[in-house]
């Protein structure tokens, strides 16, 4: 068993393998027989610090050369996009290659611990967020476990607080987008997988417009034949209403009122959602440009190069190190061993 511990901290970082896809990581080193899925070498890995299940436990990213970055300012919004100095530029594309953006998974499918992108820390880490000294999770709304679908957001974009939003009359809620991946498969959190946008929904939480895009991972079996919020409610009959109800009751179990929607609740298409997101990427833009008021968002990153909130990789790394690692490790890791090895 001491054997495998070597393999653990790629396991726990997960260089592009999920925590579900271990079985085909282990192929790759040659400890599992028959053939496995081919993948493609994921771009971002990611690295756990703090206990799990506690207010200082955080989930850091790395590039592929194993430096620390920024999931929120540092990964490109557009799939395969061309950059130039760090901000990606347009270039001649049909409509479909301009509909894929990454997308930063926080929560899989069926969890319930609130985990999201923290905005006021330096390289904005996933960690799990914390009201009134204690550890938020969403209720179970009946009939439904935890989040419906895999919950995350896209990078590079940002709701302005102090912008009013013409269509719904409400300010932004100083986040990035969130984003509902409806495909089959349940993602793991800190992924960074390409989606592609089939629509949107207005919520406004406490007076504020908190967009949550409807999205498919491009390699779903059935992404092929989802391309707009009209497929949605053709080939997954419920997931609309269902969402939209999940929306409108979570708060309640925790002595809240019922959210509101713009538009009465009617999800916009593939067209509207692609302007939010461009307009949320110009806020963004400003935001790490030193053009606009940044409140409390913090803009350190590493490779928005005409920045002025850019540092170097070693200052990056040196931020990481301030934030304590876990203080049973290998107790940790040889429980992952164990529990791999029981399935």
């Amino acid at each position: 068993m001491r054997a495998l511990l070597p393999l653990l901290p790629l396991l726990r970082t997960g260089w592009g393998w999920p925590a579900r896809t271990y079985p085909a990581a282990l192929r790759l080193q040659g400890l599992c027989s028959g053939p496995g899925p081919r993948r493609a070498m994921a771009l971002y890995r990611t690295e756990e610090r703090g206990q799990p299940c506690s207010s200082d436990y955080r989930i850091f990213f790395k590039n592929v050369a194993g430096h620390y970055i920024s999931p929120f300012h540092d990964i490109p919004l557009n799939v395969d996009s061309t950059e130039e100095n760090g901000i990606p530029t347009k270039k001649a594309r049909n409509d479909e290659y301009e509909n894929l953006f990454n997308m930063v998974v926080e929560v899989p499918r069926w969890t319930n611990a609130k985990m999201e992108i923290a905005t006021k820390e330096p390289l904005n880490p996933i960690k799990q967020d914390v009201k009134g000294g204690k550890l938020r999770y969403v209720a179970n709304i009946f009939p439904h476990k935890g989040y419906i679908w895999n919950y995350g957001a896209l990078p590079q974009t940002w709701e302005d607080p102090h912008q009013k939003d013409k269509s719904t009359d409400c300010c932004g809620d100083n986040d990035p987008i969130d984003v509902c991946e409806i495909g089959s498969k349940v993602f793991s959190r800190g992924e960074v997988i390409p989606v592609k946008i089939l629509g949107i929904l207005a919520l406004i939480d406490e007076g504020e417009t908190d967009w949550k895009l409807i999205a498919i991972s491009v390699n779903d079996p059935e992404a092929s034949k989802i391309h707009d919020i009209s497929d949605v409610k053709k080939y997954k009959p419920g997931y609309l209403e269902a969402t939209l109800d999940w929306f409108k009751h979570y708060k309640v179990p925790e002595g809240k009122p019922k959210n509101k929607f713009a538009f009465n609740g009617e999800f916009k298409d593939k067209a509207f959602a692609l302007e939010v997101i461009k307009c949320a990427h110009e806020f963004w833009k400003a935001l790490l440009m030193k053009k606009c008021d940044r409140g409390t968002i913090n803009c350190t990153n590493v490779q928005v190069c005409d920045s002025p909130f850019r540092c170097t990789e070693e200052e990056a790394r040196s931020l990481v190190e301030l934030v304590p690692t876990s203080l049973n490790k290998e107790n940790d890791e040889e429980e992952q061993v164990w529990h791999f090895l029981d399935k």
